[in-house]
């Protein structure tokens, strides 16, 4: 996760992570990619039940129930054991986390033991009604996916009316005094809808958006030629940049960050470069503080029925499952060895990313779209769009 917003538009200083300690039990949300301790932040996919049917949902989801979810006490006792652990962030997604109906009262015990509750939707299902309750029990965020506007967002959503619906979900959130933000996943059928999505940023007064490069992972899996070129990719996150720029210089700033290519954090170095040698020398302290990819170490995933993962893309390799084993100790003690070198990466990549200068920022990138393509976890990830001549920059 590169906060954009942050790095380029000089919201965030290096001295506002290390007045913290950088621990993540004590900085607030907007610096915990900051922090020094890396306890996960833990994805916890509820169901794998869904009432759209998004054709890049990485978790094939489907309307069908599943009978091997972990039961509500089964997650009381999950939550219990990460509270413990220190992870700051349970992020509930699916399947459609709501169409769970225990979600409410799960994601308030995890507020109720210390943890910060944000929930990834697709916005359909949050009415009045239930954007009050997730407003009553302490919910901190909810972040909703869009992926265009209302012609290509329903295409990818497999359902007419699903953009209209997750409009109402957004509105319904702000009149609720929930901080509501986007998800967008970048490819090349909709990436001609990112100025649409910035304009509709500003025109509902929504505060936060995430750009997420395409994972392979899934049904996602066979979008492989429906990623950007790198030609491409570079023109996509040098929109983004500039869009963010004209909203912070017109007093409308809002919170930008582009997710899962972490070649964007260098990109973005290189081209503060130019523009601000002062600030870039900044931005590259809060990119060496960062760390790049954390998919086994930074961030982690339990799947419906209990088993844990690296991140919530890499579903085909479990570590363990919560039934048997804590998550704290699946993560601390780890009995596979995939999870053992996925905590020192750095040691185990191969081809460009070994000699990369960028290593130590980037910290490898996606390894999941690396095995996608190259079958080999340890190859260089493919969606990394930094030419030769950047990865031999001397920094």
């Amino acid at each position: 996760m590169i906060g954009i917003s942050k790095l380029y538009c000089g919201t965030v200083e290096p001295s506002d992570a290390l007045r913290y300690g950088r621990h993540s039990s004590q900085l607030p949300s907007h610096l915990l990619q900051f922090s020094k301790d890396k306890r996960p932040v833990v994805v916890w996919n509820v169901t794998r039940r869904c009432n759209l049917k998004c054709i890049h949902c990485y978790a094939h989801a489907t309307e069908e129930a599943y009978a091997d979810e972990l039961s509500h006490e089964e997650g009381k006792a999950l939550i219990d054991d990460l509270a413990g652990f220190g992870s700051p962030v349970m992020l509930f997604s699916g399947g459609e986390p709501l169409v769970r109906p225990d979600l409410p009262d799960l994601a308030a015990y995890a507020v109720e033991k210390g943890m910060r509750a944000v929930i990834s939707t697709n916005g359909t299902l949050i009415t009045p009604k239930m954007a009050r309750t997730l407003k009553e029990i302490g919910l901190s965020y909810v972040g909703i996916s869009l992926d265009g506007m209302e012609a290509v967002n329903d295409h990818f959503r497999g359902v007419p009316g699903s953009f209209r619906k997750a409009l109402d979900g957004i509105r319904n959130c702000q009149q609720a005094g929930i901080k509501v933000g986007l998800r967008f996943t970048i490819n090349k059928t909709n990436v001609r809808e990112i100025p649409g999505i910035f304009d509709l940023l500003e025109e509902m007064e929504v505060p936060r958006v995430c750009f997420y490069h395409l994972v392979y992972a899934g049904r996602g899996s066979d979008m492989v030629n429906d990623d950007l070129s790198h030609e491409e990719t570079r023109k996509a996150v040098d929109l983004i940049l500039d869009r963010t720029r004209d909203l912070h210089e017109r007093g409308k700033p809002k919170e930008v960050l582009t997710v899962d290519n972490h070649a964007d954090g260098p990109y973005l170095y290189l081209r503060m470069l130019k523009e601000d040698p002062q600030r870039a020398a900044e931005v590259l302290e809060l990119l060496k503080m960062n760390e790049g990819n954390n998919s086994g170490r930074g961030i982690g995933c339990v799947s419906w029925d209990g088993e844990v993962y690296a991140d919530q893309f890499w579903r085909h390799h479990s570590f363990g499952n919560v039934r048997q084993r804590p998550f704290s100790k699946i993560w601390t003690e780890p009995e596979d060895d995939l999870l053992r070198k996925l905590k020192i990466k750095k040691q185990y990549v191969t081809g460009r990313c070994a000699g990369c200068k960028w290593l130590d920022i980037c910290g490898g990138n996606f390894r999941v779209r690396a095995e996608a393509v190259h079958d080999d976890v340890w190859a260089p990830d493919p969606a990394c769009y930094l030419t030769d001549e950047e990865i031999s920059e001397t920094i």
